[in-house]
């Protein structure tokens, strides 16, 4: 175990004071910042004028047993963890200690790793607790309502603040269901556009061949059916800022359109012979490697560079700590109000679940996630069992390397077909496939089952 990222806090109290001078020398050799004391009355004041994350206390103490500290703790010290070590170990005794509120119980002697291993345990049921605390802020540097406190998030609102004042196109890039769109309307508000429109444009969405049509008008008279002329998304966005999500999906021929409008500053819509001066910021979007496709001759390298002058890459949720609780405590207090439910917490082995899942659908699976469990669960809490399998297995067996890619991929398909309820087109989505190709992968996992 490795020195701990932020610095905890920990009490040790026992009355042998060698056994404070080991524990206080092996902690701190580990990063902790340790305070010892030989008794309870004397770690009461130690915790009324210091912040700590974890009590490491004795049981049998003169004057004051060490039940009687774990019970305050427990009562009055919400954000302070506490684990239990003792000489006189027995069944009775570890079961009262748990039973009192000890997360963790050592009987000595004990070995170095396993007290660091209990401690560790402890303070990562510290974390869990405290993403649900009702009184956790966000950063002042998260822009736009924007939820995560991670390091990784943490870049991202860095690059955003940049990207507000420097009115450049920006390449948004990330795994879908990150948010990306989040992340593009952030930049817009926090800039000095925010009072001109944000046009949202997903390019996947719109065929082909009424993508041009969309995105740059039209003059009456100019196809079958056009009985009036009409601005396109970039006439709309004129001032504000155009968000081409999924902008990988365009044909080479569009890319070419594409280019020229960033080169020129100007549209033409369709039937006109002449070309519109246009004001409005390009902010684009994939979930694809952008490079890869460059290289391959499917995106052309022009475009590619003309996008690319600042680029913000979005983290999967995976990689985001603690984020997965605050986002999943946002959703369900949304929900719960939404639905008039009495929902409000998830348990700590729910919590745990949440945090030890890959969700390879990210925040999107994630909020389908939660509003399922507000609108199925009866109690005020989710628990574990309330979680769909698939999540709960991943908390209790990780699977070897044994496996073929094909096992790996058809298990792959039906937790996020699960992860969204069995819908195909959100399915296909996260997969980042579409309903024809997953289509044909259900007919293939439907053979290979019988």
């Amino acid at each position: 175990m490795g020195a701990p990222a932020n610095k905890k806090s920990i009490l040790v109290v026992d009355d042998a004071p060698d056994t404070l001078e080991i524990l206080k020398r092996n902690l701190t050799s580990k990063g902790y910042r340790v305070f010892t004391s030989s008794g309870v009355e004397e770690a009461l004041n130690i915790l009324e004028n210091t912040p700590i994350d974890l009590v490491v206390t004795d049981i049998k103490m003169p004057k004051v047993s060490g039940l009687d500290l774990v019970r305050y703790v427990r009562e009055n010290l919400r954000a302070t963890e506490v684990m239990v070590i003792t000489g006189y170990a027995s069944i009775n005794g570890a079961i009262e200690a748990v039973k009192t509120g000890a997360e963790e119980y050592l009987p000595k002697p004990f070995t170095d790793e396993e007290l660091f291993s209990s401690v560790e345990r402890a303070l990562e049921k510290l974390n869990l607790r405290k993403a649900d605390l009702p009184d956790i802020k966000q950063p002042d540097s998260a822009p736009y309502s924007l939820i995560g406190k991670s390091d990784a998030m943490q870049k991202v609102y860095d690059i955003i603040a940049r990207a507000a004042a420097a009115p450049v196109t920006a390449l948004i890039t990330g795994e879908s269901g990150t948010g990306k769109e989040l992340i593009a309307r952030a930049i817009h508000y926090s800039s000095k556009r925010a009072s001109a429109p944000f046009v949202p444009v997903n390019c996947g969405g719109i065929p082909e061949g009424l993508l041009e049509s969309e995105l740059f008008g039209y003059v009456k008279g100019a196809f079958t059916g056009a009985s009036e002329s009409r601005a396109g998304f970039f006439q709309t966005a004129d001032k504000g800022t155009i968000f081409l999500d999924e902008v990988s999906n365009t044909s080479l021929s569009m890319q070419a359109k594409l280019l020229r409008v960033l080169q020129d500053k100007e549209v033409r819509m369709i039937g006109s012979n002449k070309s519109v001066k246009i004001d409005a910021r390009i902010l684009a979007a994939t979930n694809k490697n952008l490079s890869g496709l460059v290289e391959r001759e499917h995106f052309r390298d022009d475009l590619f560079f003309r996008l690319n002058v600042l680029t913000i890459n979005l983290p999967p949720l995976r990689d985001r700590g603690d984020d997965v609780l605050l986002l999943a405590r946002y959703f369900l207090g949304k929900y719960a109000k939404e639905f008039g439910k009495g929902v409000s917490v998830f348990t700590d082995k729910a919590r745990s679940a949440l945090r030890s899942y890959s969700w390879p659908g990210n925040i999107r699976e994630l909020e389908n996630l939660v509003q399922r469990m507000v609108v199925m669960v009866d109690g005020e809490k989710i628990e574990v069992t309330d979680l769909p399998p698939y999540m709960r297995f991943s908390v209790q067996y990780k699977k070897g390397l044994n496996r073929s890619l094909q096992e790996v991929e058809i298990e792959h398909i039906n937790n996020v077909l699960a992860s969204v309820g069995g819908n195909k087109t959100q399915a296909a989505e996260i997969l980042g496939i579409d309903r024809k190709t997953l289509r044909e992968k259900l007919k293939k996992i439907d053979n290979h089952s019988r």
